[in-house]
């Protein structure tokens, strides 16, 4: 299903067996694989499909994300998610995606900060034409951000290395891969209780992305309240990427 509005695109999901832990309740992982899934059919829906982008050595690359899952989202579950470009920079650009269900009442949302690459993996501008297709202008926005403090000692540490399997059609770790890391570490630590929280807000920074078969170290600690902190480095010790996870409020900030 899609809006007659270029800015907006609207597609019906129904939650798999696959995409529920074992609560049965939605992934954060799958919100966020839905959201980019829903992003690829709005822009080839405007003109811009995946053969478009190769033609012009072009790839977006998720640079900050948040995602929230406000009420329990059951395996075999239907809902509706509605995508929107909020706005663009130079270089990057922001989708909002929210999901509801059949009587309307908003289950889940995400913000996804995209930056466009070209062939030599550099940001680029985006092409002028982008604005016209989406019906979207220049904003004020700024690049979401997760600052933490230095993790304290006896944080929890995970060994990582990167499958196959966790690669998408770029090549690339997906970015809805680090969400389940985010997970798979809290958990190791003691935090189930937190990560099936509902509901819950997952924030992401990604500094730079891991390579294919990298080994990679996930550190996690609890921080005040209720919420949990999350490095992740390769090697090297270069930093991947920043994360929180934490109670989410009922609202829907824009």
């Amino acid at each position: 299903m899609t809006a007659d509005d270029p800015r907006t695109c609207s597609v019906e999901f129904r939650v798999r067996f696959d995409e529920a832990g074992p609560d049965g309740l939605l992934r954060t992982s799958s919100l966020l694989r839905y959201a980019q899934d829903l992003a690829s059919v709005h822009s080839a829906e405007r003109g811009f499909d995946r053969a478009w982008y190769a033609e012009r050595g072009l790839a977006w690359l998720a640079r900050a994300a948040s995602a929230a899952i406000l009420a329990p989202v059951a395996h075999g579950s239907s809902m509706t998610g509605t995508t929107r470009v909020l706005g663009e920079r130079r270089v990057w650009a922001r989708r909002r995606t929210e999901f509801h269900d059949p009587d309307g009442r908003l289950l889940a949302w995400s913000h996804v900060d995209w930056v466009l690459l070209d062939e030599r993996g550099a940001p680029t501008r985006i092409p002028p034409e982008f604005q016209p297709a989406f019906g979207t202008g220049k904003a004020t926005l700024l690049l979401g951000r997760v600052e933490l403090e230095p993790p304290p000692a006896g944080a929890h540490t995970v060994q990582l290395v990167v499958r196959p399997q966790e690669l998408d059609p770029m090549n690339h770790v997906n970015n809805a891969v680090y969400a389940d890391w985010l997970d798979e570490a809290i958990l190791a630590a003691g935090g189930e209780r937190e990560v099936r929280h509902v509901p819950r807000l997952v924030r992401l920074e990604f500094a730079r992305s891991a390579e294919p078969a990298a080994a990679l170290t996930a550190t996690a600690w609890p921080d005040e309240g209720d919420g949990w902190s999350y490095r992740l480095a390769d090697r090297t010790g270069a930093e991947l990427l920043r994360a929180r996870l934490e109670p989410a409020g009922e609202g829907s900030p824009h």
